[in-house]
């Protein structure tokens, strides 16, 4: 099949050639508090905070990949409710869609086994936070609702 208006430079992957990464993320919020974690210095945007969860592997559905990261991540189970946000970003290495869900504990401990740390926020103490931009416009949805309705 011809390629029409494209052209394809050998070695190197076009903008439209890219895969796009499928992300999940959990927002917990327990107390009005919103759960954050700090990524590994060695990871890209090590040591930036952000809302916990991790890539989808092939032919994952994205609840369940977002239990699989949490519990391999910060060894907790968790219930995953309605989707909260979706965000598609470019980074400059491929493009991601972040996909974020409510979520609530039903078993475990918190424990930092996947990431640096993790801490429980409010929303000011959020907004501080250097976050990778992918999770910006989380952030931002976020700060746009009531306190009292977290």
């Amino acid at each position: 099949m011809p390629s029409i208006g494209r052209k394809k430079v050998v070695g190197t992957a076009s903008r439209a050639e890219m895969n796009t990464v499928m992300v999940t993320a959990a927002l917990i919020i327990e107390q009005g508090k919103i759960l954050v974690t700090q990524r590994k210095k060695g990871a890209p945007h090590g040591l930036l905070w952000e809302f916990p969860g991790g890539k989808l592997m092939e032919g994952e559905e994205p609840r369940e990949a977002l239990r699989r990261e949490l519990k391999e991540e910060l060894e907790v189970e968790v219930e995953v409710g309605m989707m909260f946000d979706a965000v598609y970003y470019s980074y400059p290495e491929y493009p991601i869609l972040l996909m974020v869900y409510r979520c609530r504990i039903k078993k475990g401990f918190l424990r930092p086994l996947g990431c640096h740390a993790l801490r429980w926020v409010n929303l000011r103490e959020l907004e501080k936070l250097v976050m990778p931009p992918a999770d910006d416009p989380i952030r931002k949805h976020l700060g746009s609702i009531e306190e009292g309705l977290l």
